[in-house]
């Protein structure tokens, strides 16, 4: 290869680095914008709430009417810090908090029953 025609040969070269590197650059960077980081706390038992639900306190509602007034009352009762009406057919998470009491009302709007979680 002539001295002419490596010097065209590196010329190409480099415009190719000062084009496609900047844009492989930015693509990997964008790219791992997008990925999240791994969790420390994965698998085991979830650490202990500093409120712990206690349904038992709360049978005296079975049969009620799930009111303003029940319902918080329901809530003191159990020690929770949240509380959950869950009606027939409603979509609820199913993780498990121990600060929130779940409220199961029936079709004709009665407590069935009290749970935590």
């Amino acid at each position: 290869m002539s001295p002419a025609m490596l010097r065209l040969r590196t010329h190409e070269i480099s415009i190719m680095f000062r084009i496609v590197l900047p844009i492989v650059a930015a693509f990997t960077l964008s790219l791992s914008a997008c990925a999240t980081a791994p969790d420390a706390n994965t698998g085991g038992p979830l650490p202990p709430s500093a409120m712990q639900c206690d349904a038992s306190g709360a049978r005296w509602a079975i049969g009620q009417s799930p009111t303003a007034e029940i319902v918080e009352r329901i809530r003191v009762d159990t020690h929770a810090r949240v509380t959950r009406v869950i009606r027939p057919g409603q979509a609820v998470t199913m993780d498990f908090s121990g600060e929130r009491v779940n409220v199961n009302v029936n079709e004709r709007e009665a407590i069935v029953g009290v749970t935590c979680g």
